[in-house]
């Protein structure tokens, strides 16, 4: 694990091309001993954590794929492009050498070890106190959002919580109980509640709606609906509203909108194309886009869960001439495919509502349960419902999830965490063409360790199965 231990020589330096929006752009590197000395530097510091959040193994490619491709919701066109990485997640074939899983490992510990040095070096800079404590509780979000990935995709991983200085202090500890990392993520992200604005200086930046919201979701994928509620309650009365029309969510020229609570952000034509994102080129339609790679696409049977009175059908997935579903939440920016400008949404309004009518469902509030609900149905221009059982309600909201959330990276954690993965993707592959030699096991509910990390530190040892 030598990689994700050494102190990151590279700082990212951040410009804007406007001074309310965040963009990153690599300008200069410097040595983080040398560094931190004042105000002006840990800011370099602490955009070099936002920055992390771009990164292949992040928000650009893989906590979208890996959201979505082992599930129902989405598949790989062209499993051979890209040596098989995205078509392993398709059929449970999935490998410890796979590419993808390995950016995604590293690429989260790079953005841990920066905010690690951030938080220990953060203390000793003379700066205004509020602001202190603003960039204290964003660091203390982000890196509780990293755990939060690496352990929902691998379990057990290395718990590293202080600037790394020393290559060897971590070599041999293995891996830290997954419960034991989600008690250090839930101590993190209360402790950011209460340091964050509810507001942002700058578009991209952590807000309070923000840490409320991934709170809620930790708790629930912990069990706890009832711990998860009020945190979830909090988050619409900061501001957030669900946009009317559909079609604005995702749209470019409406970024950072009512509905977004956090995304990660992207943008086409700055620093050399640097500033953009792959993923409307690695997950368009081959052949329907110039260079596109055909992976984590809609299925067919999602599309067709969507009734024809849906106003998300046509929003949300297109069909190609010869039928092939494709996302409409990425859209085409610039002439270069590479330099998408979609951002990455990772926490929207309309997730919050569904996750309140779910934990309203479980404490046996359908009332409420049912008012969530159908604020999301009504958007969409479908009937309100109203059910009374507990079941009915979940299922329903399962629905919901699956067709609002489509591409989002939601949907294999979701069933993951309700205990439906095996039950939904047996289903899956038994009627759906092509899938015959297609079997997911109990232990695919985790996926592999990357080999190189077990090749660096035998300590750290492989999950069951693989």
């Amino acid at each position: 694990m030598k990689r994700i231990y050494i102190p990151l020589i590279g700082l990212f330096l951040w410009q804007s091309c406007s001074s309310d929006l965040l963009n990153t752009s690599p300008e200069s590197t410097k040595v983080t001993a040398n560094f931190y000395k004042d105000e002006a530097q840990l800011e370099q510091g602490v955009n070099a954590v936002y920055a992390s959040l771009q990164y292949n193994g992040q928000y650009q490619l893989a906590m979208p794929a890996i959201g979505e491709i082992p599930s129902d919701n989405t598949f790989d066109e062209v499993p051979a492009n890209d040596s098989f990485t995205y078509g392993e997640f398709d059929f449970f074939t999935i490998q410890p050498n796979n590419s993808l899983l390995g950016s995604t490992w590293k690429d989260h510990y790079v953005g841990i070890q920066q905010a690690n040095i951030v938080l220990n070096r953060i203390g000793g800079i003379s700066m205004d106190q509020t602001l202190k404590n603003t960039r204290t509780g964003e660091m203390k979000f982000l890196r509780a959002l990293m755990y939060f990935n690496l352990v929902r995709i691998f379990g057990d991983v290395p718990l590293v919580t202080k600037e790394t200085t020393d290559v060897n202090e971590y070599f041999g500890q293995g891996r830290t109980a997954v419960e034991t990392v989600y008690d250090f993520i839930e101590t993190e992200l209360k402790a950011s509640i209460d340091l964050l604005p509810a507001t942002a200086s700058q578009k991209g930046r952590v807000t309070k709606g923000a840490a409320l919201g991934i709170l809620g979701k930790v708790l629930m994928t912990r069990n706890r609906y009832s711990e998860a509620l009020p945190y979830l309650q909090k988050v619409e009365p900061l501001g957030y509203s669900l946009l009317t029309d559909v079609t604005k969510i995702f749209d470019p020229s409406n970024k950072n909108n009512a509905e977004i609570i956090f995304d990660v952000q992207f943008t086409s034509g700055l620093n050399g194309n640097t500033e953009g994102s792959q993923a409307y080129q690695m997950f368009s339609p081959s052949g329907f886009i110039s260079g596109a790679k055909g992976h984590n696409l809609p299925t067919k049977e999602v599309y067709a869960v969507f009734s024809s009175g849906d106003l998300r059908r046509n929003a949300f997935v297109g069909l190609t001439p010869s039928g092939v579903p494709y996302s409409k939440k990425l859209v085409k920016t610039s002439d270069a495919i590479v330099d998408g400008g979609s951002n990455t949404v990772v926490l929207r309004l309309a997730d919050v509502f569904l996750l309140m009518a779910e934990c309203y469902a479980k404490t046996n509030n359908f009332t409420d349960s049912n008012l969530y609900l159908n604020k999301i149905k009504i958007r969409a221009g479908l009937n309100s419902v109203n059910l009374s059982g507990e079941q009915q309600l979940l299922d329903e909201v399962a629905l919901e999830r699956r067709k609002e959330l489509v591409g989002e990276g939601h949907r294999w954690f979701d069933l993951v965490r309700t205990g439906k993965a095996i039950s939904v993707m047996t289903t899956h592959f038994q009627n759906t063409p092509g899938y015959n030699t297609a079997v997911i096991k109990d232990y695919n509910l985790l996926m592999p360790v990357p080999q190189g990390q077990i090749n660096t530190d035998p300590a750290i040892k492989q999950n069951p199965g693989y």
